[in-house]
């Protein structure tokens, strides 16, 4: 059975990830570095230790083939993707073996560009059509995963 984890601080749709999840029966594996209010019978919380990469290397070691990763982190992604889970960002753009090495890329780029002064904003702020695509996205891969995914649990 696949899961969904989820890169829980600072992440903007929990709530629409536990939607799908409840629709489609999956489990859900929330890691963070601080608690999230969030009661529901699909969920399991992971509190890890303040560290920069402290939550990524516990949902990188922890996801498999088919699991759906919800994370903004570009690194997260091609750690996961490599694994053979399915990524997703919070906007809804799936990330795979087609697209990673660009956005790795692009990360690199643009961090450079803060770092020298070039650029000193970053992303645009989060709209409700972010959301809706985000939801449209997850179904995708949910159903994409189910079809591919043996019946074992790893949860």
């Amino acid at each position: 059975m696949i899961r969904i984890l989820i890169d829980g601080d600072a992440c903007p749709v929990k709530d629409e990830a536990l939607k799908v999840a409840a629709r489609h029966q999956v489990p859900v594996l929330i890691v963070s570095n601080t608690w999230h209010r969030i009661d529901h019978y699909l969920v399991e919380q992971m509190v890890v230790g303040q560290g920069a990469d402290a939550a990524d290397d516990v949902i990188a070691e922890r996801a498999g083939a088919g699991d759906v990763v919800v994370t903004a982190d570009i690194p997260l992604a091609a750690r996961c993707l490599a694994k053979g889970a399915l990524p997703i960002d919070p906007r809804g753009r799936p990330f795979d073996e087609a697209n990673i090495g660009m956005q790795v890329a692009m990360r690199d780029l643009m961090k450079g560009l803060r770092e020298t002064g070039e650029i000193t904003g970053g992303p645009s702020g989060y709209r409700r059509e972010d959301r809706s695509r985000f939801l449209d996205g997850l179904e995708r891969l949910v159903q994409a995963a189910k079809r591919l995914s043996p019946s074992a649990s790893r949860l």
